[in-house]
């Protein structure tokens, strides 16, 4: 498993070769088998390619557009990350296949909630999390490259509606073959992000 923590890398470049189902089916099953606050399992995921996926970034490029024009929903204060977001549209028309991963446990970011809503939120956005990374481990394993995408809000309400849900879009997750080899991306030093306290 280091090997693949080592190795893994975010792919932004990815073959046009599909994925034969018994590798996706691999790397859905290494999501479900992540740990869960209280054990409520609250990921869901929609699988999409050909097609359907094509629909998803109609709607994506739909959500950017009307951000482009002003008309922000979520992310007032990022507007200066909508051209990664772009970016990431292009990405994903690239991928063969697109994941997306809702929090069947929580709904609307748009809609106020209490406080204890919140810390129960996090916990799920934490198992999410969880599964996704088993997923993306999993995927480097099996010789497939990947992006988590959180560019995703830009476009919340649009995707929403395109995937007829009312539970929270996450993510989402490109998956193919890598037409890349990126180099390791710097991080922090352990000393600069641990604190040891362990004092008897």
């Amino acid at each position: 498993m280091m090997q693949s923590i080592e190795s893994r890398r975010s792919i932004r470049k990815f073959k046009r070769d599909g994925i034969p189902m018994e590798l996706l089916e691999q790397v859905l099953s290494a999501g479900i088998k992540a740990p869960s606050s209280k054990n409520k399992q609250p990921w869901r995921f929609v699988v999409l390619g050909g097609k359907a996926k094509n629909e998803m970034l109609h709607s994506f490029e739909a959500g950017l557009e009307r951000e482009q024009e002003g008309n922000v929903a979520l992310l007032e204060k990022n507007r200066n990350a909508l051209p990664d977001a772009w970016n990431t549209l292009n990405i994903l028309k690239q991928a063969p296949v697109v994941l997306m991963v809702l929090n069947a446990e929580s709904g609307d970011p748009f809609v106020s909630i209490s406080k204890e809503e919140r810390v129960a939120e996090i916990a799920n956005t934490q198992s999410i999390g969880a599964a996704i990374e088993n997923m993306i481990l999993t995927a480097q394993e099996l010789g497939l490259g990947s992006l988590w995408v959180c560019n995703t809000f830009f476009a919340y309400t649009e995707l929403s509606q395109w995937l007829g849900s009312s539970v929270q879009l996450a993510a989402a997750l490109a998956l193919g073959y890598a037409d890349e080899a990126p180099m390791p991306r710097p991080r922090r030093k352990l000393e600069d992000v641990v604190t040891y306290r362990l004092e008897e």
